[in-house]
């Protein structure tokens, strides 16, 4: 999708696309009529609003920034003000504590540790109201979930659920351990657009894409 501007302001968010579930994101925006693109190499990180990167492997995403030599670049694009939301693997790179692990990217202050949860036939669904984000009960994917088990006091915590914490943020960061993704509840969504400055076109009374379906991600699979 093309870049739309006003003034110098960008008004693009971008999808870190080395691996995991990158055409969920997309859907999501372009249901919210929020201007996209894939973000792979150091060229496509020019005037970005916001940066999604998805699930996936933590590990193997750690390495392919590595590869595809963009980590520098991504970290130079958010210290001039690039906002950025990680997805479970992406909130384990965005951590600057992982149990047993060395950090990524270590740009939200929270202790993560991954695979709390067991095996992927320990993935699970529940929903939960989060005030800030939305007035109505969202519903949480939970697939090989991390936990964030603490987070220093410049990080507001969006939703503790038992003992962990399911979603945080600071100023230019937002974290959850779930797949919002993966529901076709856009409120998510709307609250990363609106982070980044940007207006989604979605009332805020209606969270729910009516087009949304378990596939209808994959007409997104063919976009470079």
């Amino acid at each position: 999708m093309s870049l739309r501007l006003v003034g110098s302001k960008p008004l693009l968010i971008g999808v870190l696309d080395l691996q995991g579930g990158v055409h969920e994101h997309l859907e999501h925006l372009e249901s919210l009529d929020i201007a996209y693109k894939k973000v792979k190499q150091s060229a496509d990180f020019a005037d970005l609003a916001g940066l999604i990167i998805p699930g996936g492997e933590s590990s193997c995403l750690s390495r392919l920034l590595n590869i595809f030599e963009i980590k520098d670049v991504l970290l130079q694009a958010y210290h001039k003000g690039m906002k950025i939301w990680g997805t479970c693997a992406g909130a384990i790179l965005l951590a600057k504590k992982v149990v047993g692990e060395t950090p990524c990217l270590g740009l939200i202050d929270i202790n993560i540790e991954r695979n709390s949860f067991g095996s992927q036939l320990d993935s699970f669904v529940s929903e939960a109201i989060i005030p800030e984000v939305s007035r109505k009960p969202i519903p949480l994917t939970f697939i090989r979930a991390p936990k964030i088990l603490d987070a220093s006091n410049d990080v507001r915590v969006l939703l503790k659920i038992d003992d962990y914490i399911a979603a945080a943020e600071n100023e230019k960061i937002l974290v959850t351990v779930f797949h919002p993704e993966l529901t076709g509840n856009l409120a998510f969504h709307r609250y990363f657009a609106l982070k980044c400055g940007l207006n989604p076109a979605m009332d805020t009374n209606d969270d729910i894409d009516p087009q949304w379906n378990n596939s209808s991600w994959t007409k997104y699979a063919g976009i470079i």
